[in-house]
C-alpha cells in the first residue's frame, strides 16, 4: 500500500509461482506505466477488465499471456467495469489484483471483491508507519476486519518477527483489528536482476531464496479460507466488500 515496497514484484511472483503450481491466474492490474504489471513482462493486452465487463472482448480475446502462463488484464481504477463480478467472468481458480489505492486510501469496487488485503512492507520506520496508516484507512473505508501482512527486502529472521509482532499488536489494540503475517521475502539480488530480464524471480532463479519464498507463500495462499459472502453493512463512505476465488 506505500510506495517502493515492491508490491507489484510479490504480486506478479505470487502469480508465477501459483502457475508453476498448475493453478490458472488471472492477475488484474490496476497501475499503469512503466512499473505496472504490463510493461514489468512487457506484454500488451487486446484489452482490458472494463472490456470484458461490458461484453465488447471475451476474457480468453482481451488478456495478455506472460510467458510464465500468468494472464494478465489491465483494470484501471475508475474505469467502467469496476464493480463487474470477477467469479462470474473468470472460471480459473484464482485471481489477484494489484490494487491502486484511491486518494482517500480506499480499494476499487474491483479490488474490494477480494477474499483478502495483503499489506506489503519492508522494515524500515517509515514503511511500518505507511503500512500501519494503509490498514487504518482500509479499515474505516471497507469496515476491513482482516488483513495479511508481507515483508519484504527483510534482513534476519528476528528483525522480521519483531515488525510482525509490532504491527499485529497495534492493529489489535487501537482498530480491534487482525493482522495476520502472511510471511516474509529476503533481501535477494536476484530479485532486481529477474525485473531486468522482464521476468519473475520464480522463472529466472528458480532456486533463489525469494523464488523459495514466494513458492511457500503461494502454497500457503491456496489454503487461506474464503471469507462469507455476505456483503458489509456500508455507509455512503464506505465499500462493501466481495470475494473471488
Amino acid at each position: 500500500c506505500s510506495a517502493d515496497v515492491g508490491s507489484t514484484s510479490v504480486v506478479q511472483n505470487l502469480a508465477a509461482a501459483l502457475v508453476q503450481q498448475g493453478k490458472q491466474v488471472l492477475l488484474l492490474d490496476e497501475h499503469t506505466g512503466p512499473r505496472s504489471i504490463c510493461a514489468l513482462w512487457k506484454i500488451a493486452p487486446a484489452g482490458s477488465w472494463a472490456d470484458v465487463a461490458a461484453s465488447r472482448l471475451s476474457l480468453d480475446s482481451a488478456v495478455g499471456l506472460a510467458a510464465c502462463g500468468v494472464q494478465v488484464l489491465p483494470a484501471v481504477h475508475g474505469a467502467h467495469g469496476g464493480d463487474a463480478e470477477v467469479r462470474a467472468l473468470f472460471q480459473g481458480q484464482v485471481a489477484i489484483i494489484d490494487a491502486a489505492l484511491d486518494d482517500n486510501g480506499a480499494l476499487s469496487p474491483l479490488a474490494a471483491q477480494a477474499d483478502d488485503v495483503l499489506v506489503v512492507l519492508r522494515p524500515q520506520p517509515a514503511s511500518i508507519t505507511a503500512a500501519y496508516a494503509c490498514i487504518k484507512r482500509l479499515h474505516y473505508a471497507h469496515a476491513l476486519q482482516q488483513s495479511r501482512i508481507l515483508v519484504t527486502n527483510a534482513g534476519n529472521a528476528a528483525e522480521v518477527q519483531r515488525v510482525l509482532a509490532n504491527l499485529t499488536a497495534a492493529t489489535g489494540r487501537f482498530l480491534a483489528l487482525g493482522a495476520i503475517p502472511a510471511g516474509c521475502v529476503a533481501a535477494d539480488a536476484s530479485l532486481p536482476s529477474a525485473q531486468q530480464l522482464h521476468m519473475s524471480v520464480v522463472e529466472a532463479f528458480p532456486a533463489s531464496s525469494a523464488a523459495v519464498s514466494f513458492s511457500r507463500m503461494a502454497n500457503d495462499l491456496l489454503k487461506w479460507p474464503w471469507r462469507a459472502r455476505d456483503s458489509i453493512s456500508a455507509s455512503p463512505s464506505t465499500a462493501a466488500a466481495r470475494q473471488f476465488g
